[in-house]
């Protein structure tokens, strides 16, 4: 049921940490590849989420996609990437799951979170 509840085109919250160690959270779209244990965050180098990453270089993050009482959270070593051919991927598999093409804002980047831990409730 996780995997179905994943797949589902919803808004998660996106947790990193800022340089300071608080934390920093804020909605998005993303993807999840069961096969990779990999969810993807499409965003722009400029951006807080991608600032905290790039002050804080092998660190984690958390992905919470919520539906009512029904939950799951998505959470692992992260990494932040420029490479056309990555962000490519990531804009197929956003464009999948939504159904529309993402923004193509110049700096895009796309967040990487290999998954090593995932908690739920009543799914």
């Amino acid at each position: 049921m996780i995997a179905a509840f994943l797949r589902e085109p919803r808004v998660a919250t996106l947790t990193t940490l800022r340089p300071d160690g608080s934390p920093h959270v804020t909605a998005v779209r993303f993807t999840w590849d069961e096969q990779a244990a990999l969810a993807r965050v499409l965003t722009v180098a400029t951006s807080r989420k991608a600032r905290n990453l790039t002050a804080r270089p092998g660190g984690r993050a958390a992905l919470c996609q919520v539906d009512g009482f029904r939950w799951a959270t998505l959470e692992g070593s992260v990494a932040l990437s420029d490479d056309p051919r990555r962000v490519a991927e990531a804009v197929r598999r956003y464009t999948a799951r939504y159904g529309t093409p993402p923004p193509a804002p110049p700096g895009r980047v796309v967040i990487e979170i290999a998954i090593d831990r995932i908690t739920s409730l009543n799914l």
